[in-house]
């Protein structure tokens, strides 16, 4: 005997269905990310100062190790606060 549950597939309502990816910045094949170019860097920030993961961002998992390490070094030359507080 079939099984009820199989029998009638129920359709998922649209509110539930996963949002597209934004993208933050596009990248092209030459474009390098410098740790200098602080207005870039500040798109893969959170206002609370933390970096923005690979889902938020949609980058490619070596431009969100870029992106990383350059936030890292912007921090180490002040360029860039580690955290913001929240007033």
């Amino acid at each position: 005997m079939a099984n009820p549950k199989n029998e009638k597939k129920r359709r998922r309502r649209p509110e539930l269905s996963p949002k597209k990816k934004r993208l933050v910045h596009k990248f092209g094949e030459e474009d390098v990310v410098d740790y200098k170019d602080i207005s870039l860097l500040r798109k893969f920030m959170s206002d609370r100062g933390k970096i923005r993961s690979r889902r938020v961002t949609g980058l490619t998992p070596k431009r969100q190790r870029e992106v990383a390490m350059a936030i890292k070094n912007a921090r180490e030359m002040a360029l860039l606060p580690y955290t913001q507080t929240k007033q």
